[in-house]
């Protein structure tokens, strides 16, 4: 009986957490590179409690227990927004943009290509930090520049200026994240492919690529199942106040 009362305690942790993460996830439904957290449920078959110094105690009949492994973010490509801005800058392919963010200098990706430029004239994304080219920090102190398929950046006189600092990160990669729209990727430097394609699409920015109808419809179905592991565990309670009543009375 106690199994089944912690397996459905353990049933409504897993269904909090994953519509914590829907909850995030539709919030920065409108956040420019937003890329969505989906819960990673797994599986075991306990045959076995374990107990202290790692004694097994046989237990009879098999339990199937599931509890979240891991919030994994989710790096599928999402669709652009086409704008006048120059500032609006995307990129199609599984490459990043590069800034050296504001709060402790270390360099994190990003999809978010909303930019613009700070006191100095530097190009930088606001709230994080300011934009990476080869060369490092992008001065580009107007707004008459234009940056080619390549991230080449040119002056109104067609002058480089610099060329964007891109990251490739593998679909399906583990990356941390940094607020709504920094990552830092967790693997070793990854060799662009040779038949990788990407550009770099100036007056457009990419949007998150979060569905929120099917944010919704999996919140829906969440909230039923914490609801079902919530009179599941209060009949196990009942249950156990009525065999307390019982032994009591002996």
């Amino acid at each position: 009986m106690n199994r089944g009362y912690y397996t459905a305690a353990q049933g409504m942790i897993n269904q909090q957490r994953i519509l914590d993460a829907i909850s995030n996830n539709v919030s920065n439904v409108n956040t420019a590179g937003y890329r969505k957290d989906e819960i990673v449920l797994n599986t075991f078959q306990e045959q076995l409690y374990l107990v202290s110094r790692r004694r097994k105690l046989e237990t009879s009949g098999t339990s199937y227990q599931a509890y979240v492994d891991i919030s994994k973010t989710n790096l599928e490509q999402s669709g652009f927004e086409f704008t006048d801005s120059p500032f609006d800058v995307g990129i199609y392919g599984n490459m990043y943009f590069n800034i050296r963010y504001e709060k402790d200098g270390e360099v994190y990706q990003t999809r978010n290509g909303q930019w613009g430029l700070d006191n100095e004239g530097y190009l930088w994304l606001g709230g994080s930090g300011r934009v990476q080219g080869t060369n490092g920090d992008i001065y580009i102190g107007n707004d008459d520049f234009s940056i080619d398929e390549n991230g080449v950046i040119r002056d109104e006189q067609g002058e480089v200026i610099d060329t964007l600092l891109l990251t490739y990160i593998p679909v399906g990669s583990d990356v941390h994240k940094e607020g709504d729209s920094l990552f830092r990727y967790d693997g070793d430097p990854v060799q662009i492919p040779d038949d990788e394609d990407f550009a770099v699409i100036q007056r457009a920015y990419e949007k998150s690529n979060v569905d929120s109808v099917k944010e919704m419809t999996s919140a829906i179905d969440a909230f039923r199942m914490y609801e079902a592991n919530s009179k599941i565990l209060r009949g196990f309670d009942t249950i156990n106040q009525k065999s307390s009543s019982q032994i009591a009375e002996l």
